[in-house]
């Protein structure tokens, strides 16, 4: 977002939030690097959930390390959708829903939130049985139970624990991705190779090129980033008692600086780590002529012959920390859209009796997706199938939040700049002809 000279603006707060101005509220102290990195970080590791490290693993299994430039491709479009999403947020006091509802055609919005739910069933569930299917390898038991406790803790983790300590729980859970890091240094890669992977595009128009990255952008851009990171702004706004920043627009400064950071800070995580994700599997499956692989979860069981004990070890601890994460990510912004659809009071900040239809959206979007994996439906079909409902939301939703972004009537000074709604374009340009190419391949 930008901001623009001129006079302070004061204006109604939906939210009902005080007009505290978000600059006299930070004064007498700066920003930690800590302090700064919330909503955007966590929603950037989110981003690597076990449906994505699945994802990632087989792209560097099947091609080694000639898909690593996607990561770099996508990081700048990535992170200028989120942070239009975040911009949104912060600056109307509302959620992404919530402001399709005031200013779309109610068909739009009903769409919208409709495809986003089946979607995120899919891949809560899918993620779900990634995680059983990982502790199963470490400790055999029974798939079914474990995806149920897992469940049941993460619904206990965002209905009893207090925001302020359960976003500090997320932002220890990123910490998990960094076991892909650490699968680096017990594996031979060749850095020269992976480098010239990662910077230098290998452009090939074959059908299995073609839908790698079909399937990797669609991955890394995926709508329910969106409703959760525009909603978790909001949170942030109520813990840090600030008014959205429409209200003082001329002094929006140190809020935005804020968002910026944590954006391009979690975006970039969330690729690097996928990018490792890639070069791990590139130097072990792919170099042992291993090119197939189904789930996160067979991913790790392939690594233990070829790398070790250590490597498979701490590959599949990864998946199960990755979905801790990413599943109440899911579950949370299915919550949201559904709250600012049927304005009913929501906000992971607000106790259990205050917000009920909120905490059992939450609820029920995470326990009713084990229905998943009891009725036996191949995982790997359902994750094609949340592809394409993905893919065909994210290019029209991105679409609207950018003319969001650009409406002064909704954003007043702090509308989106040029160059941030040109690189949003190509960033929805390069989504709707990847949905495209999913439905032709």
């Amino acid at each position: 977002m930008k901001q623009l000279e001129g006079e302070e603006v004061r204006s109604a707060d939906p939210q009902g939030a005080s007009p505290v101005s978000p600059q006299a509220s930070a004064s007498g102290r700066g920003w930690p690097l800590l302090d700064r990195l919330g909503p955007g970080l966590i929603t950037g590791a989110a981003d690597d959930d076990p449906s994505g490290i699945a994802t990632y693993s087989q792209a560097g299994a099947q091609f080694g390390y000639a898909l690593g430039w996607t990561m770099v491709f996508s990081y700048p479009l990535m992170t200028v959708i989120q942070g239009i999403s975040a911009g949104i947020g912060a600056v109307t006091g509302q959620g992404v829903a919530q402001n399709l509802r005031r200013h779309y055609p109610p068909f739009v919005l009903r769409g919208a939130v409709t495809l986003l739910l089946f979607a995120n069933l899919i891949n809560i569930g899918t993620d779900l049985g990634a995680m059983a299917a990982a502790l199963g390898l470490l400790v055999p038991g029974p798939a079914a139970l474990y995806s149920l406790l897992f469940g049941l803790f993460c619904v206990g983790l965002e209905v009893f624990v207090s925001y302020r300590r359960y976003v500090n729980v997320l932002r220890w859970l990123t910490l998990s991705l960094t076991a892909y890091v650490a699968v680096l240094f017990v594996v031979n890669v060749p850095w020269g190779l992976a480098l010239k992977g990662a910077l230098v595009p290998q452009l090939s128009f074959d059908r299995a090129h073609a839908t790698a990255f079909v399937a990797l952008m669609g991955t890394t851009i995926s709508p329910y980033l969106f409703f959760w990171q525009a909603g978790e702004e909001v949170e942030e706004l109520r813990r840090r008692q600030r008014s959205r920043l429409g209200i003082w627009p001329r002094k929006a400064g140190p809020e935005i600086k804020r968002i910026k950071v944590d954006t391009l800070v979690g975006m970039g995580f969330s690729n690097i780590i996928a990018l490792f994700i890639m070069f791990a599997s590139a130097a072990t499956l792919h170099a042992n002529g291993i090119t197939q692989i189904d789930t996160a979860a067979q991913a790790a069981a392939a690594l233990r012959p070829i790398a070790g004990v250590f490597a498979f070890s701490v590959f599949a601890v990864g998946i199960i920390g990755a979905g801790l994460l990413a599943v109440p990510v899911l579950a949370g912004s299915c919550a949201y859209a559904l709250a600012e659809s049927f304005r009913w009071q929501e906000g992971l900040d607000r106790r259990p009796g205050e917000a009920k239809a909120f905490y059992a959206a939450i609820a029920m979007s995470t326990l009713g997706s084990l229905a998943i994996g009891y009725i036996g439906i191949d995982p790997m079909v359902a994750l094609y199938w949340s592809a394409v409902i993905n893919g065909v939301l994210a290019a029209p939703l991105m679409a609207l939040m950018i003319m969001i972004a650009r409406n002064q009537r909704i954003m007043g000074r702090l509308t989106a700049p040029l160059w941030m709604t040109a690189c949003g374009w190509l960033a929805v340009l390069v989504i709707a002809v990847a949905t495209i190419g999913l439905f032709a391949l």
